[in-house]
């Protein structure tokens, strides 16, 4: 009984977090048509950079991989006696 309480209380702290959390970026409601636009505009170039950047990402060759050396994984010389 006392592993759930514990699980509970735990649970209950992590969101009384997240919700104080989201009421102090001070998030408001905007009815101006000029923040609007404004915000709008900002999050259109945002998506079109991610898009650029990921089709730029799928036209870019693979990475290739370098062979490994056996060089360096050989057993020393053995001494002349």
């Amino acid at each position: 009984m006392k592993k759930v309480s514990l699980a509970v209380l735990i649970s209950l702290s992590a969101l009384t977090g997240a919700a104080y959390a989201q009421t102090e970026n001070g998030i408001t409601m905007s009815t101006d048509p000029a923040k609007v636009s404004e915000v709008e505009q900002r999050a259109q170039d945002l998506q079109a950079r991610q898009q650029a950047a990921a089709q730029a990402a799928a036209e870019a060759p693979p990475a290739k991989h370098h062979k490994k050396s056996s060089k360096h994984h050989k057993a020393p010389a053995k001494a002349a006696e």
